[in-house]
């Protein structure tokens, strides 16, 4: 299990083999390489800096197959990071609450 950041360094989840959960358990996204798509194949983000995910804007309407989320287990968060300055064509990764 390998745990994920938002680039503004809030604790999103975790992934086990290719997918990606918030810290509750909820899939909400499927890993391609370092990029995620969400359950209805459109692109959600990227893995920067090892754990850190961020949304490149170019890459919005890139597209993969859709998939059937499933539940995981729902952990305790770590704590958060402090953010990084956010680089230009990008945007931050949802926080886990918006989904």
């Amino acid at each position: 299990m390998k745990w994920f950041w938002n680039w503004g360094g809030e604790c999103f989840g975790y992934q086990i083999d290719d997918c990606l959960f918030t810290y509750r358990g909820l899939q909400i996204g499927k890993f391609h390489g370092d990029e995620v798509y969400g359950a209805n194949g459109i692109y959600l983000g990227e893995v920067l800096n090892d754990s850190r995910l961020i949304t490149h804007h170019a890459k919005k309407h890139w597209r993969r197959e859709s998939f059937t989320p499933v539940r995981s287990g729902s952990y305790m968060r770590y704590m958060n990071y402090m953010g990084y300055m956010m680089y230009a064509g990008y945007e931050d990764f949802p926080a886990p609450r918006e989904f």
